[in-house]
């Protein structure tokens, strides 16, 4: 068991991290953090410094198939320029040992320090011998994905926290087929990073990085605008948010060259700023945050809504009720948010009207439908682990997305979610069914009546203590629930073992039966980017007519609700 370091230990951490720190911002905020532990101030001030240097100097920021993400300041286990540097470092020793390739292209949004951080992996890349090329500005996470094929590079990173708060940094590495990385290369890259010994070891070049001109954004917006059909109807009324992020000028070029008219943008969200001023969290799944969206849909009066999260690399899909009572995410007065689910069907369907070939995926976490709607079509289908990092290597992958607003609808473009070229798909969805006086929603209904209802939810609890989440999933295992909202619990798996088809995970996944229902699934796990449990639940109803639609709804809303309490207490947690 490892103990807790003493104040010796981290005053001589600090103190060595203080000495080697590049960064004025950082290094004036860890001697002022130092002063008052050291200081004669209050008694109380004094114990919550040396608590806050215990939470910076306890551990590190560990690299893993996530890249890093976390809170800035300074220290090992926030994000900064050192322990940027650092892990640029890394990667380049394992481009390096591995013979990759000697390109790393770097995109960066418009977070704080988001540049710095770029501009620092440069300097590491050109210091280590190889070539840098830095996109040309702030650009969502997919151009980068899509510049690594595009330019045959080695390796890319692009510093993101996409829908963290506003003070997180992420740094999430791609590999020269575009995908995120995986086990082995994310413990080749930390075993790198271990090696470091002092950040005076790490060569920095002052210069002698490329800054890439507006030709690799060109080439993906040409890629993306040929998803696409040229003839395909084109008269939608969209309003659109990028979130106080980075995706608004890709976005609409994407809609401009692509002959949509174009969108009504938020004003309020329209500006990238990394203070995220509008939202208590960035992210359009959390409450509250499209409320701006929808103010302005009710001026404007558009077909749908559009949002993407900071990085753009998700795509958020409301649609007018009309009195609908299709149950799914919060909205406000005549609006209702798309699960990701019922985006993940929806363009799984257009897809397949466009005699798409190849394998369809998605994550354990997800629905079911897409796996009935590839089944019925005649084509693959696979499950993966949460993440695209997993999708993404599908054989033979023609579409995949996951449930929390992820969508890669053109994987030889980009390897990676994308929520430029999803919400083009989306458009062009719902300008073609316009055409024929239907919307999503209808097609939604289309589905429920070939495939069952397929309905969604999500229990996810966000916690200040990481503990709480192992609490949880330890009782679970221990006292694993039989019966949830009536419901038999008829299989447990504990993912942490893996299998034939899925590697180890930190997860519990129950099947249920009863007879009300074909079929129900519920997956529980800690978050791999935020301090959450989530539990992903899906119930399928059968739906003999459409005249029953609305009340099988009620019915799948109401089991769901009941299966989130029942999980809840079974978890120890607050539902």
């Amino acid at each position: 068991m490892t103990q807790a370091p003493t104040t010796t230990d981290l005053l001589a951490r600090a103190r060595t991290w203080l000495a080697e720190d590049p960064d004025p911002q950082t290094r004036e905020e860890l001697t002022a953090l130092l002063a008052l532990a050291e200081g004669p101030e209050a008694e109380t001030d004094s114990k919550l410094a040396w608590s806050d240097l215990a939470k910076r100097f306890s551990g590190r920021l560990q690299f893993g198939t996530a890249g890093l993400r976390g809170e800035l300041g300074a220290g090992p286990m926030r994000m900064n320029r050192a322990v940027v540097i650092r892990a640029a470092a890394g990667l380049v020793a394992y481009v390096k040992q591995q013979n990759l390739g000697d390109l790393v292209v770097i995109g960066y949004d418009a977070r704080h320090k988001s540049y710095d951080f770029a501009r620092d992996t440069a300097a590491v890349v050109v210091g280590a011998g190889l070539r840098a090329a830095l996109l040309p500005r702030p650009l969502p996470t997919p151009v980068l994905a899509f510049a690594v094929r595009h330019l045959g590079a080695a390796a890319g990173v692009t510093v993101t926290a996409s829908h963290n708060p506003p003070q997180d940094n992420g740094y999430k590495v791609y590999l020269g087929d575009g995908s995120q990385i995986v086990p082995p290369a994310d413990a080749g890259i930390a075993a790198e990073i271990d090696a470091i010994d002092s950040l005076h070891d790490v060569p920095r070049a002052e210069e002698g990085w490329e800054v890439l001109g507006e030709d690799v954004i060109e080439a993906y917006l040409a890629r993306a605008v040929s998803i696409v059909d040229e003839h395909s109807p084109r008269e939608l009324d969209v309003v659109y948010t990028p979130m106080h992020g980075v995706g608004r000028d890709t976005l609409v070029a994407a809609f401009r060259r692509a002959g949509f008219p174009a969108p009504t943008v938020v004003a309020e969200q329209a500006e990238p700023d990394p203070d995220f001023p509008t939202v208590a969290f960035p992210n359009p799944e959390e409450p509250g945050a499209m409320d701006l969206a929808f103010r302005t849909a009710a001026s404007v009066g558009p077909d749908i809504v559009i949002a993407n999260d900071p990085d753009a690399d998700r795509c958020a899909v409301a649609v007018p009720t009309n009195g609908d009572a299709a149950g799914g995410g919060s909205g406000a007065a005549g609006w209702r948010m798309l699960r990701g689910d019922e985006v993940g069907a929806l363009l799984g369907a257009a897809l397949v009207a466009k005699k798409a070939e190849g394998v369809f995926a998605t994550t354990i976490v997800s629905a079911t439908l897409l796996g009935r709607i590839a089944e019925a079509a005649g084509l693959g289908y696979a499950e993966t682990l949460t993440g695209f990092k997993w999708i993404a290597r599908a054989d033979g992958l023609r579409y995949g997305y996951e449930e929390a607003l992820g969508y890669c609808v053109d994987p030889q473009g980009v390897r990676d979610k994308d929520g430029i070229t999803a919400a083009l798909l989306v458009a062009e969805l719902a300008a073609t069914l316009k055409k024929s006086g239907r919307t999503l929603n209808d097609l939604l209904d289309d589905l429920a009546l070939e495939h069952g209802l397929h309905a969604t939810d999500q229990l996810s609890v966000r916690v200040h203590d990481l503990s709480l989440i192992a609490d949880a999933m330890r009782r679970l295992r221990e006292q694993p629930p039989t019966v949830l909202a009536g419901l038999r619990v008829t299989r447990a798996d504990d993912l942490s073992a893996g299998s034939a088809d899925l590697p180890p995970t930190d997860g519990l996944r129950y099947y249920l039966a009863g007879e009300a229902v074909r079929s129900a699934r519920i997956v529980v796990r800690p978050s791999g980017t935020e301090p959450k449990l989530k539990c992903y639940l899906e119930v399928v109803l059968p739906v003999a007519t459409a005249a029953d639609l609305a009340a099988t709804r009620e019915r799948a809303a109401e089991l769901l609700d009941a299966v989130k309490r029942d999980l809840a207490e079974a978890a120890g947690i607050a539902a």
